[in-house]
């Protein structure tokens, strides 16, 4: 594809240690290209750059990778994974110890907060959640 998009990551210094770290996470995690400014990785068929640019920009939560699960197993899994070392959040967010944010979702909630009747009764539910939970946004 000639216009192929993906995602720059800024790290001051750690972009090969951050990589490595997602490449151990999820299981077709691995390295594309590597020198010491720059680090492409692929996982889950998605493509991430990672830059060593330095101090002068800092990642934030106002952008953030999005992971959806089918179970609770692998809520559970990521959440503790990527969390290790970081800053734990509300609505399944959180910061990992090199800054990037990632958002740890159930895949049924897009479909939850689809349905007019429904969206609101599980948004009071997932509000309260630090890591989703998946049981009780299906009993709503």
């Amino acid at each position: 594809m000639p216009n192929q998009l993906y995602t720059c990551l800024w790290f001051d210094g750690n972009a090969k240690d951050a990589a490595d770290y997602y490449c151990r996470i999820f299981e077709n995690g691995k390295i594309l290209m590597e020198n010491s400014t720059v680090i492409i990785l692929e996982i889950n068929k998605t493509k991430l750059m990672a830059l060593n640019g330095g101090a002068q920009y800092q990642l934030s939560p106002a952008a953030s990778l999005v992971i959806e699960c089918d179970t609770q197993t692998e809520i559970d899994y990521y959440w503790e994974q990527l969390g290790k070392g970081g800053i734990y959040s509300r609505c399944g967010w959180l910061t990992d110890r090199f800054g990037v944010s990632w958002q740890i979702i159930p895949s049924v909630l897009p479909q939850l907060m689809a349905d007019p009747e429904k969206a609101p009764k599980v948004a009071q539910v997932f509000v309260h959640m630090t890591k989703f939970e998946i049981a009780p946004l299906l009993e709503v």
